[in-house]
Formats: C-alpha cells, structure tokens, sequence
C-alpha cells in the first residue's frame, strides 16, 4: 500500500478507535456489540473516512488530462507574472470545461540574460544539491528557497493544480560544479562506502541529451547516489505543491527506462499524487510505449507539434497505431495513462525555440484547427492548450471548448480509425466537373529511413556484417541485399578511447561500435537527432563528428540486432511515406456513454471531397452492434441528417477540414 493510503488508513482506525468508550474496546469491534449511540457515532465516522480515502485513493489521470502549458505561447522565457495572468483566465474560462493543468514549460530555471538561450551552459540557477530552482527574476516569490510553493499556493487557491517540465537526469552546470547530493533521509549530504558523493560522480557525460547536450545528462541509477539525487529532486517538488511533471528527454529517440523507472517508484511514495508525462515522442511505437505506459499518466508519441498543416496531418497514422494496439487508456502509474498527440497551437503564439513571447496568430486555417481538435478529441489525447490565453479569440474558445468534442475526449470508448470510407474528389465541389475517387488515402511515395523501434521488435534482427578486407567490415540492412537496389551499409569501427575519462567509460562500453557513413569520412551516425524536430520530420539517419558520446554508440548482437547504447533501443530500416497522411479521406468511429456513436470524416486532401459509408458498415468497428438505420446531426455545420437512413452518410467536407456525427442508431 502507498504512503497516502497508509496515511488515510491509520487515521481512519484512530478515529474509528477514539469514538468507542473505553470499557467497550474489545477485540471484537463489530457495531452490533456496541451502545446504539456508539454505533450510530462509528457509523457516522465510518462513512466519512471511507468517503475521503475513495477520493483519495481515486485513479490518476482517470481521463485525458487538460490544461495550458506556457511553451507555444512563451518558449522558455515566460515571467511569473505572465503565468499567473493565464492560470487565472484559465481557472475563470476553461476550468469549468475541464481545464485544470497550468503547466510551466522547460527552462524556468534559467536566467532570461544576453547569450541565454535553449542550449545554452552556465545561466541556470541551481541550489546547494545541484537542483534547479526558479529564476529568481523571472519567478520573485522563488526567493528565499521557496521554489514554486508560492505559485503553487496562488494556483491552488484559482481551484487549478500545478505543473512543471523537468528534462532528464542532472544539469551540466551541477555536474561540473561537482554538487554534493542530497540525502532526504539525513538532510545531509549523501555518503556510502565511507566517503560523500558528488555530481560527478553520478552524471553519465555521455549520455548528455541529444538535443540539449550543453543542458543535462543521465544519472548512474545503479548507484544509490544517484537514485538519492533523483529521490530529492522529486521530493522537492512534491514539497512545492507540484501536481503534474513533464519529464523531457527520457522517451521517444531518447529513452531512458533506467530513470522512468525509478523516478515512477519515487513518485508511488510521495504524500501527494503527480501525474507523471513522458517527453518526446519522436520514432515512438506501441512496442516501445508498452515498457513505460504502465509508470506513466501520459507520453508523447510524435515530434513537437505546431502550427502546420504537415504536422497536424503527420498525426493520423500514428494516432491510428496506438488505437489499434489498444494502448488508449490503458493501465498507467497509480491510475490510467493516455497517448499524447501534444499541445494545442492555436490562438496567439510564438516560434519553436525561440527567445521571445507570443508575437503571432496560429497559421492554421479555421478548417486544420476543426480537423486537429476533432483527431486529438476522438483519440483521446490530453488536451493541452497552447495559446496566451489573455488573447484567446471566440473561434478558438468555441472550439477547445465545444461539449461534444470534450464528451468524447472524456468519455467515449472504442475509439478506432475506421477505414470502410470512401471519397470523391473534386476542385470544383462535388455537383460540378469530374470527380476522382479515392479510398482511404492516396497514392504516396515510399522512401527508407533509419528509425529506432523496440529490440523486442522481430524486425529489428535485420542487421548483417559484410567483410570487406581484413581490417574493415560493413554492417548492411540485409532485406537490401537482393535484387536491384542499392543496400544501406554503414562502416564499423571500434569506438575509440583517447582519455583517462574515456579509458573508464571504455570498461563500459567494451565492444561498442561507431558507425561511419563513409571509409574514410570522420562523420558518425547519431541515434536521436541533435535538435528537437516536429511531428511531421522524419530523419533518414542524422550523422556527426565523431565523438565519445553514448548517441553515437551501437552494439552488433549476432541475432542481426544492432542496440543504440544512448537508449538501449535497436536501429531498423523502415518505410516511411513521404507525403504520409497528407492526403485521402480518413476517419475514425467511436461510442458513447448512452449508446451514441460519434463518427469523423477527415479531408487530408488539397480539394474538397465528398466522404462517404455505408451504414452497415458501421457495425464492422463496433463488435456486438448490429445496425440497420441512423438518426443523428453533424457538429460543425449544425445540420440535422434529413430523415432516418438505412443506407449512405455522406458528407461534403472542405479541404483539410472535418465532420463530426453523433449518431443515434437501431
């Protein structure tokens, strides 16, 4: 049992036990032994206590979570004063609908100075332990080493909780100030095996973050020493008031199960619940999401989102996956955890990475927004606003706000792709011209790519060692081998070792490769890219200078496997669209709580398209139905279907734009 509910068990027994006279406290506790007034007074405890431990002990992230987070209106550069302005229109606008997440994105901690910027080393401002804290600047109530309890508290008080993002593992900046470690059971500093440890000594230089490499680096959790620095980082923000942790750089190309785990274990002990989110999720997979689903609330499972309509597109066939291996609500830490399609750009917003605040309106036309709240809703992802909401328009409000896309994301079930559609496209609308039909999507062309997938993947064993001459061997793709296409190869060479430093980590890594894109070229293949890319980028092997860092570290497996030693994930050869979900009719079907069924059509194409079913059809995504005719209005044109229909639902859908039908069916 967790620390909260052995908490609300043993005073629910002190109470239990202080209503009971004295002379009546027998082994025997049972009501019927005791006075009338005892009983009924026990009672009245009893139902009290069992009341707050069921709230209490209530599943975590029971539904998608919703909320604002500062980083597609802000970047990092957001003020206290700012935040605050938005957590309070969002505790009087959007609370109401379910909203209740106000989250600070990355970089809270580092100091908004001339030569600061997303990557940069030597600004942040970090405690005696080498833990971030809130720029005192940006963030005025942080001084005196209250964190963000003030904030915390001013939240609070708005009804709202609390979020902040972390990235993986220790700071740069602690590491090469050598910090000593905080022991949370002593307060003092960390010691074993008779001597104090320090930063250095758990930071993993080598697995600096791919994408932040001046920024932060892993943590040894084989040592307690570094569980102990973990340990106190979670607890100080426990200790803060911290509702909700968005944990980057630890998913996606750059996993690290090693820290998810560990910090999952951390966060089942604390006195208060925290929803637990995984960051990125670039190359993720069902198989790969499988390992850390279960310790988490939600994960991301594309690159960062923004405001294109190549992004908001690149969503579909991922978003699909995940339906189909049934991972949406699946068990998650303490509670339920969801698939996360990332923050909402919409409404006023600033660029990716950038050193400014909001600055712009979101480039999507009204039809992609209809599109991408209609996906991340039927899907069921967390829905995180990402618009200054002190310049929220109408349009915008009405749609992150509209109850049927929030009954849905909430409460539907069975939530599918549902292929059986079919559309008939025309640049002159649907009564004039030629049509041209399609199926689901259309015609796309197929290029390879690089990818990382989980090495419990069957085609992951696709790798083979070619000897060229006594000193030099390639490692190939064998599906290439045959026929007529050139094969993807890659050089092999030891990794080498060039210092003291490098001698211990060598011991480590006995036997690693470095992959070289060409014989004599000192240019190696990365495993996660080397900044962060969006969810419509795809790489086709990012390469490098060669350097002793663990992203650019393989192990040959003689199963044909070939393991990065940056995210003990396997590399494979995969075919990827390069236009994917750019174009076609598409759709999804789900079912309500009362037996309705909710039914998307998706215009991907650049004409507007006729999209159609065939009611019987329906059916085929919803095991058990048996359906003859329907009844029902479709959302965004506010149309009632014009009589029952045992046949056809067609509708006439703009490009890029969607429908929406609930549905009433026999």
């Amino acid at each position: 049992m967790h620390n909260w509910k052995r908490q609300e068990s043993y005073h629910l027994l002190l109470f239990l036990l202080s209503c009971v006279p004295a002379q009546d406290r027998q082994l025997s506790l049972s009501a019927m032994e005791l006075p009338l007034s005892t009983s009924l007074s026990c009672f009245s405890f009893l139902f009290f206590f069992l009341l707050v431990l069921s709230v209490s002990s209530e599943d975590r992230a029971s539904t998608p979570p919703r909320g604002w987070n500062s980083n597609d209106s802000f970047s990092w550069i957001i003020s206290e004063a700012e935040f605050l302005q938005n957590a309070q229109i969002l505790s009087q606008k959007l609370h109401a609908q379910g909203y209740e997440y106000a989250v600070v994105d990355y970089l809270w901690y580092r100091r908004k100075v001339p030569g600061a910027g997303a990557d940069s080393l030597g600004f942040d401002v970090i405690d005696e332990w080498g833990r971030m804290i809130p720029d005192p600047d940006q963030w005025p109530s942080s001084r005196d080493g209250k964190g963000f309890t003030e904030v915390a508290n001013k939240v609070h008080s708005m009804g709202l909780k609390l979020g902040i993002h972390v990235m993986r593992g220790i700071s740069t900046q602690a590491v090469n100030a050598n910090s000593p470690i905080l022991d949370t059971t002593t307060g003092r500093a960390y010691e074993e095996s008779g001597r104090v440890w320090k930063a250095q000594d758990i930071g993993l230089k080598e697995k600096a973050c791919a994408w932040m490499q001046h920024g932060f680096m892993s943590v040894n959790t084989d040592l307690g020493a570094g569980k102990a620095f973990l340990r106190s980082l979670y607890q100080q923000y426990a200790s803060w008031g911290v509702d909700f942790i968005k944990n980057d750089c630890v998913f996606g190309d750059d996993l690290n199960v090693n820290e998810i785990t560990y910090i999952s274990e951390v966060l089942k002990e604390l006195d208060r619940p925290i929803l637990y989110s995984l960051s990125p999720g670039t190359s993720v997979t069902p198989d790969m999401a499988k390992a850390v689903s279960g310790l988490s609330n939600m994960y991301r499972i594309t690159g960062d989102d923004w405001d294109t309509w190549a992004d908001v597109a690149a969503h579909f066939d991922v978003a699909r996956d995940f339906a189909a291996a049934k991972m949406i609500g699946s068990g998650g830490l303490l509670g339920t955890s969801w698939p996360d399609l990332d923050m909402l750009p919409l409404g006023y917003l600033t660029d990716p990475g950038a050193n400014e605040g909001p600055h712009r309106t979101c480039r999507l036309t009204i039809q992609e927004q209809r599109t991408q709240v209609t996906l991340w809703s039927i899907a069921k992802s967390p829905l995180m606003f990402g618009g200054d909401l002190r310049n929220i328009d109408d349009t915008t409000f009405g749609l992150i706000t509209n109850p049927t896309l929030l009954e849905i994301n909430s409460y539907s079930s069975n939530n599918v792709e549902f292929p059986y559609v079919r559309g008939s496209s025309s640049s002159r609308g649907r009564k004039h011209g030629q049509s041209r039909m399609y199926l689901t999507s259309m015609e796309e062309t197929e290029v390879e790519v690089l990818g990382l997938t989980s090495c419990k993947d069957p085609k992951a064993s696709g790798w083979l060692v070619e000897e060229l001459d006594q000193d030099l061997e390639q490692i190939c793709w064998k599906e290439n081998m045959e026929g007529y296409r050139e094969p993807f190869c890659l050089y092999k060479r030891n990794s080498l070792v060039e210092s003291d430093e490098e001698i211990m980590y060598g011991s480590q890594y006995q036997g690693i490769l470095h992959l070289l894109a060409s014989e004599n070229a000192d240019i190696c293949l990365n495993a996660s890219p080397r900044r962060k890319i969006t969810s419509s980028e795809f790489t086709r092997g990012s390469f490098s200078h060669c350097t002793r860092n663990a992203n650019q570290m393989w192990e040959f497996h003689s199963n044909g496997t070939l393991i990065s030693s940056y995210s003990g994930l396997c590399a494979i050869m995969k075919k990827v669209k390069a236009n994917a979900g750019a174009a076609g009719a598409r759709s999804w079907i789900a079912t309500g709580r009362t037996g309705e069924i909710y039914l998307a059509f998706f215009n991907l194409n650049p004409d507007d398209m006729v999209i159609a079913t065939e009611i019987s059809d329906l059916a085929k995504a919803l095991p058990g139905r048996s359906i003859s005719s329907c009844t029902g209005k479709e959302i965004w044109s506010d149309t009632d279907l014009d009589r029952p229909t045992n046949d056809t639902i067609t509708s006439f859908v703009k490009s890029h734009d969607s429908a929406l039908y609930v549905l009433k069916c026999n």
